[in-house]
């Protein structure tokens, strides 16, 4: 589906979206974290407030009070060029206000920091509707298996030189849920809403899961 469609309350949704003509939108650690951060905040009924601050703390960050929540976040995952999300709607309108203000508060940081003006992702963001439990499977492996591009470039074809370490970088890959979900590590950007909390999916599983939902998909990214 398109996100010019109405979402569905208590529904889940694939939402992703990169930047303009494929430009790396994540450059360091210091945007990575940005984003973190914007994610965290957007994700609320009271107004984001970070811009003002040059160089914020994001452990900091993710303690403060944003008021009440207007999606649930599944899952996340953050790439060079692009970034990934599982959400559903918990309130009429709450997928799209969030999006929007998730991207006017990240795309302000950037242009300030990198100066430059003009859209920075593509618009409108992507949106897939989730309708079964066996394709939330497909889209939660493949969100945080999507980093693999970043160390196995032929992962989406079947072929992965080295599967262990593969699985170890993945785990540990700073800008992912992932090491939420498979360590039990908690993680104040995910909205824990019935779901395990350490999800014990052999790694091999989750590769094949991914492949299968991107081969399905036809997504680009």
């Amino acid at each position: 589906m398109s996100n010019r469609e109405p979402f569905s309350i208590d529904e889940w949704y694939h939402c992703y979206n990169r930047g303009i003509d494929k430009r790396q939108v994540f450059q360091d650690e210091r945007d990575s974290d940005r984003f973190l951060m914007a994610l965290y905040l957007a994700n609320g009924s009271r107004p984001v407030k970070l811009f003002e601050i040059e160089k914020p703390a994001l452990t900091r960050v993710l303690t403060r009070d944003r008021g009440n929540q207007i999606v649930a976040i599944g899952a996340y995952s953050l790439m060079p060029n692009h970034f990934h999300l599982l959400l559903k709607e918990v309130v009429e309108g709450g997928i799209s206000a969030f999006m929007r203000r998730l991207g006017i508060a990240y795309t302000m940081y950037f242009n300030a920091r990198h100066e430059r003006t003009g859209n920075l992702f593509t618009k409108p963001f992507r949106s897939k509707h989730i309708a079964t439990d066996d394709y939330f499977q497909q889209v939660l492996h493949y969100i945080h298996c999507n980093p693999a591009e970043l160390y196995e470039p032929d992962w989406k074809s079947g072929r992965v030189r080295n599967m262990s370490e593969l699985e170890s970088r993945l785990i540990t890959y700073p800008y992912s849920s992932l090491k939420s979900y498979a360590r039990g590590i908690p993680d104040a950007i995910l909205s824990r809403d019935g779901f395990e909390t350490v999800d014990r999916t052999p790694f091999s599983r989750m590769l094949r899961d991914s492949q299968r939902y991107y081969r399905n998909a036809g997504l680009n990214p």
